[in-house]
């Protein structure tokens, strides 16, 4: 990975990056719903519920996106460039999850009436503010976290999912799609650890980020048994 990144500030925050990745990673074998997906208990309903909840989160995630990029200035138009590109090419990731529902039974208007648990909530909420903030370098942090999780699970995901619910692809199509694609969204950020990366300041507030937002990920998944 490291060989991505070429400046010296980039490698530190890169390395950074890679710890909180690691401690997320942990934690997120130990959310419930996860471990009854790799411990092969995983049900239709935990499934159902799954994507349910994902989908309130996802349907969010090129708003604050969207957002970030609006609050960079003229100095980071090029940053500004690749994010609206990235909000492009995520924004309608909530209809594959709506379809990977009904194609496992699910009730279309069910999970499109659905409100965010508390967890989706309080990502979102922390996403929204600081993409509020003037040049917002530190949602590389979020984006880290988020894109890696497609990178490095999604695919896994899906395979156990079809296996333990014997299911068609056409019912992991959201999963599938980010773990084929996501890697390309990974290269694109590995440039900007490189650009943005500039400083301790910058770095701190980057690993801080990604810290909240996996801390928070976790708390999102945890409450998929609570709704």
């Amino acid at each position: 990975m490291t060989a991505h990144v070429l400046t010296t500030s980039g490698q530190t925050c890169l390395q950074s990056l890679l710890k909180v990745w690691f401690d997320f990673d942990l934690a997120l074998s130990k959310a419930p719903i996860v471990k009854r997906l790799e411990q092969g208990r995983l049900s239709h309903e935990d499934y159902q519920k799954l994507l349910l909840n994902l989908r309130q989160q996802v349907i969010e995630g090129s708003r604050w996106i969207t957002r970030c990029a609006s609050s960079f200035n003229r100095e980071y138009a090029d940053v500004r460039s690749i994010v609206i590109g990235h909000a492009k090419d995520e924004h309608k990731d909530f209809l594959m999850l709506e379809s990977d529902y009904v194609a496992v039974g699910g009730d279309i208007d069910v999970i499109q009436s659905s409100s965010k648990n508390i967890g989706s909530e309080a990502l979102h909420g922390f996403l929204m503010y600081r993409a509020s903030q003037e040049n917002p370098v530190d949602l590389i942090g979020a984006m880290w976290i988020i894109e890696g999780l497609g990178n490095k699970m999604a695919s896994k995901w899906a395979q156990l999912v079809e296996e333990q619910l014997e299911l068609p692809k056409e019912a992991t199509q959201f999963m599938r799609y980010h773990g084929e694609n996501d890697e390309h969204h990974l290269e694109e950020l590995y440039k900007l650890v490189d650009r943005v990366a500039v400083d301790d300041g910058a770095i701190k507030a980057i690993e801080r980020t990604a810290k909240v937002v996996a801390r928070l990920y976790i708390l999102q998944l945890e409450e998929v048994d609570h709704v």
